[in-house]
């Protein structure tokens, strides 16, 4: 975790975001790359004609002032940060950041779902969730003190999720927090006890897991279960595997991963299946 992403738009959603970078940069010795993406009109921005730049350019000094006044915040002075602007959609400019400077980690500030007119409305943390090829970290609230103690990973133990448990392990392990590996039964795939249990402890077998235990939430929806057993649990973060594929089909057969961002108050963590 040497290298942390921010999208920023500016608003406290994202600066939330951003303090609990700093936390974890100053934890583990990372540095932060900020990225504001424009996203101007195209009536502003790709006409071809010169016509505009005056606007466009106002715009960008806009953006480098906002920068220049987050630089000074008490909370980034002993943390080393460089920042960019983007001129795509957000989550195509973090794509390409991600490549370009070999980003570990996504942290991202959320609106949620009532958010309104702005660039991290549910829509668009859900696309970045979605197409990231790293874990992305959803950040709703302020936290003073980022500090996770209890780390929910719910999955369907499939086998291909092995790949991102083994990233959210290693995750758990750099923040000090212990993982309850979750399976939520819903009446729509109901399984008993014994084959929820067999299931899981195959799956962590060989795994070299360490410090987690193994769960079974029953429940109306997995949704509901995952956010219950949280709560139950008094756990300060959610994880989740994503399978980044367009349409629906995501995540327990639904768009769990992306419903969750939205309406979770606390941290979610996604990993994209490989």
């Amino acid at each position: 975790m040497k290298r942390i992403l921010v999208p920023t738009d500016f608003s406290p959603q994202a600066e939330n975001a951003i303090k609990v970078a700093a936390q974890l940069a100053v934890k583990h010795g990372s540095e932060i790359y900020l990225l504001h993406s424009l996203e101007m009109p195209l009536s502003i921005g790709g006409s071809g004609d010169n016509s505009n730049l005056p606007e466009s350019l106002y715009f960008i000094k806009l953006a480098e002032k906002h920068f220049s006044e987050i630089l000074e915040k008490p909370y980034l002075q002993d943390v080393n940060v460089h920042e960019a602007i983007g001129h795509n959609e957000i989550y195509n400019d973090i794509s390409a950041a991600v490549e370009k400077s070999n980003i570990d980690l996504v942290v991202m500030g959320s609106h949620g779902a009532s958010g309104f007119k702005e660039m991290f409305i549910g829509s668009n943390t859900e696309k970045v969730v979605r197409t990231s090829k790293i874990p992305v970290l959803v950040i709703k609230n302020d936290h003073p003190v980022f500090e996770i103690n209890d780390f929910v990973f719910a999955t369907d133990f499939a086998e291909e999720c092995r790949w991102s448990f083994n990233e959210a392990q290693k995750f758990a392990k750099n923040i000090g927090a212990k993982m309850h590996l979750l399976f939520v039964n819903t009446p729509g795939d109901f399984r008993t006890t014994a084959e929820a249990n067999g299931l899981m402890d195959n799956f962590v077998k060989g795994m070299g897991a360490e410090n987690y235990t193994l769960n079974i939430y029953n429940d109306s929806s997995i949704e509901k279960g995952i956010l219950q057993f949280a709560k139950d649990r008094n756990a300060q973060l959610i994880g989740m595997s994503t399978y980044g594929r367009k349409g629906i089909s995501h995540f327990f057969n639904g768009s769990v991963s992306e419903d969750l961002v939205n309406h979770a108050n606390m941290p979610v963590i996604t990993f994209k299946i490989q």
